[in-house]
């Protein structure tokens, strides 16, 4: 997943989770705000109610012309008069005009009340449960009590306060033993919330579809902008940080964003890109030296080796020289000395040749080669020290490759001399060339000392040595190393303490002709 998807996934969760929270804090306000609408409404038309009850007690009652849809009161004592005329009128007390004006309400579909009580004269004034449990908590002291109910037609807010005895009602009710004071029923008031409902359903609508606009609008700006200032400057750092070392590793920024975190990181960028150009070509200078420096200090000991090499054969030639001198006559003589005299020279010719090819400094440049022959070349330079060694040259190379021959020389020479020095009362060296699928494989296996398990990871380092003050410089294997990896080659060692080592060297088997010693030193042209 790249930055711009984590960035836009981040973004959106923020705004989705704001917008939640917003929206449910809407809701919830929203909510709180209709129920203490429906809240006040309830204590006011409670209010208006005991009102009118009160106006009716205070005047005995209220009386209507009998009709017939205005019929008499069961439950109330002298609910009828007559006139002089004949007329009939049915008296209506406050629990009669309650209940009809609460009749009125319902059909309104505004509200509905009820006069309501634990020990009712009229049936129809028994209390359901929610009125039942309210009126117990009044005997407590409880001064009004609410609650939610929902029905089918939606939620409904249920609100009852306790109806207390007044003077005017001991009319009627001071029969069933009541007095001023006492709580004689409820008045149970219902609002419906269907109306709040719909409108609290709506407004979240509305917010959620301009939650949904904003949460748009939002993020295409967010992603068009972190794009332009972020994210593509930083793909485009992140490709040039790629190519870096072998393409074209600058980086082109937008002039007016030059000054900001990310344009100062390119600028640092680049000015770190010369630096580290400048530093490999000095550790490129340094390596060179220190290759060469290796190089010389094998020589000397190949010297100081082959020296005893040409005294003996310049012994013979002296003396030849001498008895040729002391009978010039004596052509027998010369005819059979002067074929020695050849011999010896040329002998003597071919090591000094090869050791100045091996001590030449020269520059790093692959040639095709051919690689059993540079092997045998090798150990013909390091005759001497095999004088109780038994070598064994395995090799099956048959064709040419492209290789660097100097790279090539040392790197056989101090594998060589590493299995040498490790084999000081003699045994058996084996060096054997194949190819596998396309690689060229060289292994120098002896048998002798072995390394230390403890120490086998340490062995290519520069300067690790296990020979004494003044016998080595630590440098061999490291440089053999190095110069195996600059040929894009491998180089593995197994060895088994007391039962020799063996180097396995991995080179490409390439035909075609490589880079210049400074390419391939220091890597692929770069351009600054």
């Amino acid at each position: 997943m790249n930055l711009t998807i984590k960035f836009i996934v981040a973004i959106s969760a923020i705004i989705l989770l704001s917008y939640g929270f917003l929206l449910f804090q809407t809701s919830s306000l929203q909510n709180e705000l209709v129920m203490e609408q429906a809240r006040q409404q309830a204590r006011i038309l409670y209010k208006q109610i005991l009102l009118t009850r009160q106006w009716v007690s205070d005047h005995q009652g209220l009386f209507f012309v009998k009709t017939a849809g205005v019929g008499e009161n069961p439950y109330l004592q002298g609910s009828s008069i007559r006139g002089e005329n004949g007329t009939v009128f049915v008296k209506r007390n406050p629990a009669m005009v309650t209940r009809e004006l609460s009749e009125y309400a319902a059909k309104s579909g505004f509200c509905w009340f009820r006069i309501t009580s634990l020990n009712p004269v009229n049936p129809e004034n028994r209390p359901d449960d929610f009125e039942r449990d309210a009126m117990i908590r009044f005997k407590d002291g409880l001064a009004e009590f609410e609650a939610i109910t929902k029905t089918t037609d939606g939620r409904v807010h249920r609100y009852i306060a306790p109806v207390l005895v007044q003077e005017s009602c001991l009319t009627c009710h001071a029969e069933h033993g009541y007095s001023v004071g006492d709580i004689r029923g409820a008045l149970s008031i219902s609002v419906p919330l269907a109306w709040a409902d719909k409108v609290i359903s709506k407004n979240n609508k509305t917010i959620i579809k301009y939650s949904v606009f904003s949460i748009l609008a939002v993020s295409l700006a967010l992603i068009f902008l972190f794009n332009k200032l972020v994210a593509r400057r930083i793909d485009r750092l992140s490709k040039a940080m790629e190519n870096y070392p072998h393409q074209d590793y600058s980086v082109t920024d937008d002039k007016h964003l030059l000054d900001d975190e990310i344009g100062r990181l390119i600028a640092g960028y680049s000015d770190l890109c010369k630096r580290l150009d400048k530093a490999q070509r000095d550790l490129d200078k340094t390596m060179q030296q220190a290759f060469y420096s290796e190089k010389m200090a094998s020589l000397g000991q190949l010297t100081a080796g082959i020296a005893h090499e040409i005294n003996n054969p310049l012994g013979g030639l002296l003396n030849c020289v001498k008895s040729m001198n002391d009978e010039p006559e004596n052509l027998e003589l010369h005819n059979r000395y002067i074929p020695l005299l050849d011999k010896g020279l040329r002998r003597i010719e071919h090591i000094m040749r090869q050791l100045l090819n091996f001590g030449r400094k020269a520059p790093l440049t692959f040639t095709r080669v051919n690689i059993d022959d540079v092997i045998r070349e090798c150990f013909e330079l390091l005759e001497y020290r095999l004088k109780n060694i038994s070598l064994t040259l395995d090799l099956h190379l048959q064709e040419n490759y492209c290789m660097d021959i100097e790279a090539l020389r040392q790197i056989i020479i101090n594998t060589a001399l590493n299995a040498i020095h490790a084999m000081p009362g003699g045994g058996s060296l084996k060096i054997r060339t194949e190819r596998k699928l396309k690689r060229v494989i060289i292994t120098v296996k002896d048998t002798g000392t072995g390394i230390d398990p403890a120490i086998i990871n340490k062995i290519f380092d520069p300067f690790f040595t296990t020979k004494e003050v003044g016998e080595g410089t630590g440098l061999g294997l490291a440089v053999t190393y190095s110069l195996v990896q600059q040929m894009s080659g491998t180089i593995e060692v197994q060895s088994e303490p007391g039962k020799g080592t063996a180097f396995t060297i991995s080179l490409p088997a390439s035909h075609e002709y490589a880079r210049t010693a400074e390419q391939q030193i220091s890597g692929p042209h770069r351009e600054n």
